[in-house]
């Protein structure tokens, strides 16, 4: 379980993200489209998971605008942006900020995602939703940086992050 904090409050996940080095688990999510993905369905990509309590708040928001723009420089890396919004909110809130570069997921069919992932907040105003978290994979699946953000109301590192896209997109 990790501690974090919603605006100075102390609330809690469910658990710790996946460990550096550790393969991701397996997700069933669902698109805009409401068709299902899961992990195999980006095999062989670098993968930014972008997980987030409701793009329907400014930092959530501004997270997807930021990742939106600088992952296109870094071509081969995919941005997954998951929260439990309705796949339907995601889709609108994408095509009014002009967001092309990222996919919002939404865990609508399967809130597995959450539990394996130790991202779903247990406590405090905000339970039951995703804590703001940032994981990237290399191509084979593997953890090369997490971050659970300490503060909800805060930005994660886009630095570190696209620092550990762009290394694992070098070991190719």
């Amino acid at each position: 379980m990790a501690t974090i904090k919603l605006k100075g409050a102390t609330v809690h996940t469910s658990g710790e993200l996946p460990a550096q080095g550790a393969r991701l688990p397996d997700f069933k999510l669902t698109k805009g489209d409401l068709s299902d993905v899961g992990l195999a369905d980006f095999q062989g990509k670098v993968l930014v998971l972008n997980i987030v309590p409701s793009l329907d708040t400014g930092t959530c928001a501004a997270s997807a605008r930021a990742f939106n723009a600088k992952i296109k420089e870094h071509g081969g890396a995919l941005v997954l942006t998951i929260s439990r919004d309705l796949p339907f909110a995601q889709k609108r809130f994408c095509e009014a900020e002009g967001i092309d570069a990222v996919i919002p997921l939404s865990e609508l069919r399967d809130r597995e995602f959450g539990k394996a992932y130790g991202a779903t907040i247990a406590d405090g105003p905000l339970a039951g939703l995703l804590s703001r978290a940032v994981i990237v994979a290399d191509g084979a699946g593997r953890v090369v940086y997490r971050e659970q953000v300490p503060e909800i109301a805060q930005e994660p590192d886009y630095v570190s992050a696209l620092a550990a896209v762009k290394a694992a997109l070098a070991g190719r």
